[in-house]
């Protein structure tokens, strides 16, 4: 699909968004240099790109910006159809990620309260005893110098355990949900496919939420079909939204923060040394990966009510914005002028927004930072000398226009 008006308001052609993620450094850098507010295409539907840390902050409150796809004049002049393989990740049913004011809080309540930080402690042991496990399997798998994907045997599976374990999910269907959640991400798989592959899942999602409602236990499932915030339940669409979306979300994320530290530490040397040593904490490893090389790379999508003034830019009524988070996160602005460098001894806070800001902030972001924070230091305790077993240059993005989401990750373990 093509729109006639998808040629930048300033400054020439958008920046076209590669499906295939061939270069994804070489993109952010594209992105950053069309300012502060970028004209991009995303398979032939333009979008307006935030690129500066402040003006994303700024239009992460600004209730002008909406998550209702009804604001959209592209879809609602018919331009954009289901057809547009990207329509999965703005029309994504009802759910806390698709609504705004007061019907967000009510549906994201309960999910707050289940991932506080006293459940995450209490979960601790879960996640070390899932962490072992999969570093027992690696070990396994890497015995005799054999190459190992790190990807699939460790950081893959232990975000969807975990995630898994909080939602009720039966350990079975992990592997099934995995597979499903890579399909619909993938720019390779064709759209009437990832429709159904969609309907597949609300059906999955259903059921569990059947089976909790008849038998609630301990988990997110059963806490948000039990909710009654403001006096009003949950519907069984708005309980499956918000499980479809966050068991995407909270395995997702993780993986990529998971990978991108290795890689981060693997491609530096003298900093690995330094957190070996104690010199400097995983905390510091895990923000400045955050921040570097982030897990999200685009957030699709808000809508402009009116119209909006961005720096020297406007984005005029009805059209879409996306925060681009991996730009943002090497905004000279914010960072500084090396911010493109990895860098763990940054002066802390490293004040970066890859989990977002404001009312839709990341409800899953205190988990994945324990989740690595038991990971890493983990990982690098069992095999202190892991390294690449190919060229880091030869490392691969998968055909995800969202996510920074690796192929494989091949490493030699020397246990």
């Amino acid at each position: 699909m093509t729109c006639p008006h998808a040629a930048a308001a300033q400054g020439g052609p958008p920046v076209v968004v590669d499906p295939m993620v061939q270069d994804l450094d070489g993109e952010t850098a594209r992105i950053a240099a069309a300012g502060p507010l970028a004209r991009i295409d995303l398979l032939g539907v333009p979008a307006w790109a935030v690129t500066r840390h402040a003006d994303a902050r700024r239009l992460l409150v600004d209730p002008r910006l909406v998550k209702d796809l009804n604001a959209w004049s592209l879809w609602t002049n018919g331009t954009v159809t289901h057809a547009w393989p990207l329509i999965g990740m703005v029309d994504a049913g009802r759910s806390m990620f698709t609504v705004d004011g007061d019907e967000h809080r009510r549906l994201r309540a309960k999910t707050s309260q289940a991932l506080t930080p006293r459940r995450l402690e209490a979960i601790r042991p879960d996640i070390e005893k899932f962490t072992a496990e999969l570093l027992d399997a690696l070990e396994e798998a890497g015995r005799d110098g054999a190459v190992v994907d790190l990807k699939s045997v460790f950081a893959q599976p232990l975000p969807m355990r975990v995630v898994g374990m909080l939602m009720g999910v039966d350990p079975e269907a992990n592997t099934m949900l995995t597979r499903q959640y890579k399909k619909f991400f993938s720019m390779l798989t064709p759209q009437d496919e990832r429709l159904a592959l969609l309907a597949d899942l609300d059906v999955f999602y259903t059921g569990l939420v059947r089976a909790k409602t008849a038998l609630p236990t301990d988990d997110l499932t059963s806490a948000l079909i039990l909710a009654e915030e403001g006096g009003e339940p949950l519907t069984e669409e708005e309980v499956v939204g918000n499980l479809k979306a966050m068991v995407a979300a909270g395995h997702e994320t993780t993986i990529g923060l998971v990978l991108n530290a290795v890689r981060a530490l693997l491609a530096h040397p003298d900093q690995l040394r330094m957190v070996l040593a104690g010199e400097v904490s995983w905390d510091a490893v895990i923000e400045e990966t955050l921040r570097w090389d982030t897990p999200t790379t685009h957030l699709l999508m808000r809508f402009a009510t009116e119209d909006i003034q961005v720096g020297d830019a406007v984005v005029p009524k009805g059209e879409g914005v996306v925060i681009s988070y991996r730009v943002i996160g090497r905004d000279p602005e914010q960072h500084g002028p090396d911010a493109d460098a990895f860098d763990i001894t940054r002066p802390a806070p490293i004040r970066h927004m890859t989990f977002g800001h404001g009312p839709h902030i990341c409800p899953g972001a205190a988990l994945s930072r324990v989740e690595a924070g038991i990971a890493l230091p983990a990982l690098f305790a069992r095999f202190p000398r892991l390294r690449l077993a190919v060229p880091d240059e030869e490392l691969r993005n998968l055909p995800v226009m969202t996510q920074n989401d690796l192929e494989s990750f091949p490493v030699l373990l020397d246990a």
